[in-house]
């Protein structure tokens, strides 16, 4: 079999690194929103096709967006004034007009590039099918502190049902930032809004923020990978990026209302979409109720996963070999820790009968996750849970990470001196290394 090239490997490596997520997404619901800037920026043809793409994925798709700099222009070119209050413009009737035009508009243009498959693309004669309509019953906001916004309304209802059976039939929805009162009035709306809660109605498993910036930590203006729903309040608290506060705050609502995963990824960032949601780190900003990290006990299900982990370090002689029966077995010792469904660690601990000895096994971090103290995590969290069956001391066998072992408080003994665990054949065959510990 002859050797693939580097660019051919790296292909490889990169398809078998997303298919677990391609798995992971189909048949989801994804509700993604942009902004007019996006619409008029030179990516966008690219954003069109990577939407299309999702969509040949099995991916239930919504699509919200934005229309401020098409109204903007507009208001601009005819010399009428764009009044703000808060994050709210005042929609007069002339700029309801201009918040018209500028929804058909964008909305024709979407419409007709996803209809045509795009043309000229990898996606071209993907008959991709489109709904749009008035999926959104709203209301004005009226007078506050005495300033009459016109016709800039809220949100009252989401029709779900009917985006659901669309969504059932393939058909990705193209939702617009305006509703509609059942006495047939129209109402400018935020799309940052619209997106939160259509997203909330639909209860989707994504909400997706595609932004002008990206989400950057206020002290050393670095990308921020994730956040929970308590860290994203305090930055949106502390924040002087006027631009992606008002993502800071739909993500927010929108883990308070159960949507499980919000990403804020900058728009301008060619490939953002498939980066952040088809490879490991990602390059945007993930927000959760909880850490997408999560340390839990090992169940039957996991079984293969932990194969996938653990394999390239017993084919290096570094861990014993386990097999699948062995781990069914054994699953009961078992913890994992897991990220966003994806098994990045695994730990064993075995306990001796009728002694208060156990031995620490199988202890692997996926080396893309190395960092951030991860081994040390799941080190603890095993020696809490020997305390809590009487355990009080504890040993390991080592071949390549004795040094680790030791930094974490493990001593170098031998067999003779720990006599209760008996002969380890296949551990003295590998000249394993004795390290143990007493647990206060």
């Amino acid at each position: 079999m002859t050797d693939p090239s580097k660019e051919q490997t790296s292909f490889i490596n990169w398809f078998r690194d997303s298919s677990p997520y391609i798995h992971a997404h189909r048949k989801k619901t994804f509700v993604i929103f942009f902004g007019g800037e996006s619409v008029q920026s030179e990516f966008f043809a690219n954003h069109l096709h990577d939407f299309a793409l999702l969509n040949s994925l099995g991916i239930r798709l919504v699509l919200v967006h934005g229309i401020r700099p098409q109204i903007e222009q507009r208001l601009k070119k005819n010399n009428h004034p764009s009044l703000f209050v808060g994050p709210y413009r005042i929609t007069d009737h002339t700029a309801l007009q201009y918040v018209k035009e500028s929804v058909g508009t964008v909305r024709v243009e979407i419409e007709a590039l996803l209809s045509m498959g795009l043309a000229n693309s990898p996606m071209s004669g993907a008959k991709i099918k489109v709904s749009s309509g008035n999926f959104i019953t709203a209301k004005p906001i009226g007078v506050l502190n005495g300033t009459d916004f016109c016709s800039t309304g809220k949100i009252r209802r989401i029709d779900s049902a009917a985006i659901n059976a669309q969504l059932h039939n393939n058909t990705v929805i193209l939702i617009s930032p305006i509703g509609y009162s059942p006495s047939g009035e129209v109402f400018n709306l935020s799309a940052e809004e619209v997106a939160t809660e259509v997203a909330i109605a639909l209860q989707a498993d994504k909400l997706i923020l595609m932004t002008e910036n990206n989400c950057l930590n206020n002290t050393d203006q670095q990308l921020i990978p994730q956040l929970t729903v308590s860290e994203a309040d305090a930055l949106l608290k502390k924040s002087q990026n006027s631009t992606i506060k008002p993502s800071l705050t739909a993500a927010i609502k929108a883990c308070q209302e159960n949507v499980n995963r919000v990403h804020l990824i900058n728009c301008h960032l060619e490939g953002a979409l498939l980066l952040e949601l088809f490879s490991r780190n990602g390059v945007g900003t993930l927000i959760s109720a909880n850490s997408y990290e999560k340390l839990r006990a090992a169940n039957t299900h996991d079984i293969p996963g932990i194969l996938e982990l653990i394999r390239p370090l017993e084919v290096e002689n570094k861990l014993i070999k386990r097999s699948r029966e062995h781990l069914e077995i054994d699953i009961a010792n078992y913890s994992i820790l897991e990220r966003d469904g994806l098994i990045i660690g695994c730990i064993a601990l075995n306990t001796f009968p009728d002694t208060t000895l156990a031995e620490v096994a199988c202890l692997v971090v996926h080396p893309n996750y190395q960092h951030a103290a991860r081994g040390q995590q799941l080190l603890t969290h095993t020696l809490s849970q020997a305390k809590q069956k009487n355990i009080f001391q504890v040993i390991v066998f080592s071949t390549q990470t004795t040094h680790w072992f030791i930094e974490q408080g493990f001593q170098e003994t031998s067999l003779t001196s720990i006599p209760e665990i008996g002969i380890k054949p296949q551990q003295i065959e590998r000249n394993a290394k004795i390290l143990h510990k007493k647990i206060p």
